[in-house]
Parts: C-alpha cells; structure tokens; sequence
C-alpha cells in the first residue's frame, strides 16, 4: 500500500527520496544480530530489516520524479571522497529525550564521513533539492524503530545499551533512494548509486 503522498501532486509523479552511504553486507548482518540479541529485553522497538540498514546523509521528502535524474547528476559531482573509513561504536536512543529509534553512531576520525555529508548536502541545497537540518550531523545507522503508540520506560532509556561489536570498514558507496511506504514498513528501491572516489 503506497503512502497517499506518492500519488500524483500538482504536475506530476512525486517520490519521497534520501541520500544514504551504504554499508558493507557484512557490517549490516553484524549489526541485525546485534539488535536481534540485545534489543528483544525492550518491546515496542520494531526492527529494521537486514537489507534496509544504511546511513542517511539527506533526506529530501517528496520531490517530483521528473527530478530524480538530476538529483542523481548532482550526487555524482559531490560524492568526491573516497572510501570512508568507519567503524562501529556506541548505541544510541534518539532522541535522548523522547526516543523514537535506537541507532549505532559510527566512528570516524578523520571526519571523511562529515565532509562527505557537507558535500553533498551543499550541493543539493545549491540546487533547491534539500533544506539542511538545524542540529548537526551525527552519522549513525537506526537498527529500530519505536512502534507506533509505544513509549520507552524513561529507566530502560536512561541505561546504556551494550554497543555491538567493534568492526572497522571502508564505505564505498552513495546512493539516492525511493522510499516507498508500505503496511509493514518503508521499502527502499536504488535510484542511482555512485561509487566514492
């Protein structure tokens, strides 16, 4: 069942579009076992399927799909860095006070991921396609999402969550993403991918 905003606007077709780095097969099945283990203690979390993990770096909301080639051309000139060196580090509930998701933050210390962001969002805002967010960036992967109706304890939120394993990779890709919303969840179809560097 499609989201009632897919539906044609104005014009024409509209799709509801994000940027994201994707993430290695193998750090994404480390971190669906991770939440399998140590997320069943708190109900009302939803996970987040295996294949659909990745980080955002902008999320555009609805755009008309005439643009959609465009917004691709742009992610390709500003996706300049090449392979991110990440690794895996704390668990998160964000927001900290009202928790929606539980996330992973991931590591970088020699800032490639945030440049990466910055790049690219400017690039899309130049161009009209994304209006930045206020907070800053904070790179992270969302592993689960809290159900609808659902709230978490405030003392299952205030107690750390034990971080997953501690895995180093490089990230090597961009990719502009349809989401499409659906019964169970959002369902994520690549538009465009661009390799870093």
């Amino acid at each position: 069942m499609s989201g009632a905003g897919e539906a044609s606007r104005g014009s024409g077709e509209r799709a509801r579009l994000f940027v994201a780095l994707d993430l290695p097969a193998a750090v994404r099945a480390t971190l669906a076992g991770w939440a399998t283990g140590e997320l069943r203690a708190h109900p009302g979390l939803r996970l987040i399927e295996q294949r659909s993990l990745h980080v955002t770096l902008c999320f555009l909301g609805w755009r008309d799909v005439e643009e959609v080639g465009e917004i691709g051309a742009v992610c390709r000139s500003a996706a300049s860095e090449a392979g991110v060196p990440l690794s895996l580090g704390e668990a998160l509930w964000l927001p900290p006070r009202r928790p929606r998701v539980v996330a992973v933050e991931l590591v970088n210390p020699d800032g490639a991921l945030a440049r990466l962001q910055a790049a690219v969002s400017r690039a899309l805002t130049a161009r009209g396609f994304y209006e930045p967010e206020s907070r800053p960036f904070l790179g992270h992967v969302t592993v689960a999402r809290v159900a609808r109706g659902a709230r978490v304890a405030r003392g299952a939120r205030s107690a750390p969550l034990p971080p997953p394993e501690t895995v180093h990779f490089d990230a090597e890709a961009v990719t502009l993403y349809r989401s499409r919303l659906e019964r169970g969840g959002a369902r994520y179809e690549a538009l465009e991918t661009v390799r870093l560097g």
